[in-house]
């Protein structure tokens, strides 16, 4: 009974396995519908600021800001949007491939990267990297709030506004529904760039912020600024840096939630497989075992009794 006392002890190990995989799907399913209406009550702002930003590229005022302008590229800056915990699939891995290849592109042309990570994920991953991590932020929670992220998105402004870097990128996983998330890499900074991505893009890889965008600027026309082009253009980009950085985070927030309900859905459903497997081949142990107790026992009757 050595092997069925073995099967035994893994039948109670993989359904103890079981518990916590059905706990954590249940835990997920129930954020997983407040995490969305944050998202979603988020994309229309996120949505309006893009559709403005796209009319500022357009647009000649008196003022140029440093984001209106393309500029030779000699050093860009990934701000990387990942999960705080694991078990939520490929979600993160899928991005980090993605966001690797574009850090190899810029590599081979001789520009220098630097990353900025939002999560526990992307700090422990990136650190074992070739790239210069120059900021992090993690355990922004259930509720992510601005505030917790105005020091890193500082550190990026500080360092374009300053000619350090001249590029930044916003990398997250964009929510498409339950079942799909979508890694995505969008340029953040400078606006032709972003204006450029926008028109270039077509069927899957637009988001509805993006069609907004592209639509938008198809028109000819221009803001009024007053008092001053100067503070109102310098405000609306500082709002539209903060408002996507922050939307990222939420769709990451609801990508999460959404595919490790998934992801332990399927381990649960794997789990019990396993147990019905193991439970055959226990009883199939056990049986053989019972059989020759019982011809053991039989020998020797049939021994004493001669």
């Amino acid at each position: 009974m050595a092997g069925a006392r073995e099967i035994r002890t893994k039948i109670k190990s993989v359904a103890n396995t079981r518990k916590v995989t059905s706990a954590l799907q249940m835990v997920s399913a129930s954020k997983i519908r407040r995490a969305q209406e944050l998202m979603r009550t988020s994309r229309p702002y996120a949505r309006h600021m893009r559709r403005v930003v796209a009319h500022i590229a357009q647009a000649t005022p008196d003022y140029q800001h440093p984001a209106l302008k393309e500029r030779e590229i000699k050093r860009v800056c990934y701000l990387i949007v990942s999960t705080d915990r694991g078990l939520c699939g490929g979600l993160n891995s899928n991005l980090f491939r993605k966001v690797l290849a574009g850090i190899h592109g810029w590599q081979q042309k001789g520009v220098g990267v630097e990353v900025i990570a939002i999560g526990q994920k992307a700090a422990q991953f990136f650190r074992r990297v070739k790239v210069d991590m120059v900021g992090t932020v993690t355990h922004l929670g259930d509720h992510p709030r601005l505030e917790k992220l105005v020091g890193v998105m500082k550190i990026a402004d500080d360092a374009f506004m300053q000619g350090k870097i001249d590029r930044i990128y916003l990398c997250y996983n964009q929510f498409v529904n339950t079942m799909t998330q979508r890694a995505t890499v969008d340029a953040l900074i400078p606006l032709p760039a972003v204006a450029e991505e926008i028109e270039g893009a077509t069927g899957d890889e637009l988001h509805p912020a993006s069609e907004d965008a592209r639509v938008e600027r198809a028109t000819s026309w221009d803001y009024l600024y007053e008092p001053e082009a100067e503070p109102v253009i310098r405000h609306v980009l500082n709002r539209y840096f903060e408002a996507m950085v922050y939307h990222a985070t939420l769709e990451n927030l609801a990508s999460e939630h959404a595919a490790r309900m998934v992801a332990m859905k399927a381990a649960s459903d794997n789990a019990t497989k396993a147990i019905g497997t193991l439970t055959l081949v226990y009883n199939k142990a056990r049986q053989a075992a019972i059989t020759q107790e019982i011809s053991e026992i039989v020998g020797g009757a049939a021994a004493v009794g001669g």
